[in-house]
């Protein structure tokens, strides 16, 4: 996956200033960015400031780390399963 150019820090300034009235097309001729990165940031976090930025990534990691966890134990279940039926 391809990595922003931006941090969290910098795209809550961005959003920032676009709420303060600074136009959308000016922001991203500022910045190097398209208006379709602008829109994707403003969806995703807005009305966040940077606590909650930084839960919603401790949740987005613990969620990763969940999933990992359940698909090993549900191939050990299978794997398991495949066993039994054999040695019968």
């Amino acid at each position: 996956m391809k990595k922003s150019r931006f941090n969290e820090h910098q795209i809550m300034q961005i959003l920032k200033q676009a709420e303060g009235g600074i136009p959308v097309p000016e922001l991203c001729r500022q910045h190097g960015m398209s208006s379709a990165s602008f829109y994707k940031w403003r969806a995703k976090y807005g009305g966040m400031d940077a606590s909650m930025i930084a839960e919603m990534k401790s949740l987005i990691e613990e969620n990763k780390r969940l999933k990992r966890m359940y698909a090993e134990s549900q191939m050990e279940c299978a794997i398991i399963k495949e066993a039994m039926t054999k040695k019968w």
